[in-house]
């Protein structure tokens, strides 16, 4: 999938932007209101979404939590001219997944927007579950019955990446470009560090779910008897 939902009030600005992703190899519908979006994403699929916050028929993150409510785990970029640190939550709160304020380089939008189609679908997925763990993407934290405890985004992304292979392993550069992404300078260990805290809340919350190390190949969650005791 490559192509992308563009939702810009802006004429000009939806034409150029349209034009310009065209160039860089990423195909673009562009909708100039939110209803024209929400009929479009309701019947086709799309790697991405951008919106902005401004449209003609009210604020575009009602649309995003109308499509949040749907269960549209669509990655979302919205855009906005606004710059209070309210603004930029509301927007996070509503599940957007990045933001951009008004102007931007066209550079960094471009970067935003690869960065976001070449997360695999499958780590999108809405509170994905793996024997007895659920991780709760939207508030950022993994259950087992009523134990929870909160995740790092980091954490959270290697979570979701782990749970969605379902006891399958998951090679190391694959868990390191979940969490960090592309272009984010992370020290040679960062992964090891963030899987021991991984493990230590997966006994926290009595999780008989365990983190293994799949020597030269990855990792894999596994499941063992009673709870206690790392993998």
């Amino acid at each position: 999938m490559n192509r992308i939902a563009l939702v810009e009030d802006n004429v000009r600005l939806n034409r150029l932007l349209a034009t310009r992703l065209a160039a860089e190899g990423v195909e673009v519908d562009g909708f100039l209101s939110a209803g024209a979006a929400w009929n479009a994403l309701a019947s086709r699929e799309y790697a991405v979404l951008i919106v902005d916050r401004g449209l003609p028929d009210g604020d575009g993150l009602d649309l995003l939590k109308r499509l949040r409510a749907a269960h549209n785990s669509i990655p979302c970029l919205f855009l906005t001219a606004r710059d209070a640190l309210h603004d930029r939550v509301a927007g996070l709160d509503a599940g957007a997944d990045d933001y951009l304020t008004k102007p931007f380089a066209f550079e960094e939008l471009v970067a935003r927007v690869r960065v976001l189609m070449r997360r695999p679908a499958e780590i999108r997925m809405l509170d994905p579950e793996f024997s007895g763990i659920r991780i709760l993407a939207t508030d950022a934290s993994m259950t087992n019955g009523a134990r929870k405890v909160p995740l790092a985004s980091a954490e959270l992304q290697i979570m979701l990446a782990l749970v969605a292979r379902a006891g399958n392993t998951v090679r190391r550069s694959a868990l390191e470009h979940a969490a960090w992404g592309v272009g984010v300078a992370v020290t040679p260990n960062a992964l090891d560090v963030a899987l021991h805290r991984l493990r230590r809340k997966l006994v926290a919350i009595e999780s008989n779910v365990r983190i293994a190390n799949v020597r030269g190949l990855g990792y894999a969650l596994r499941t063992a008897p009673g709870s206690g005791g790392n993998a």
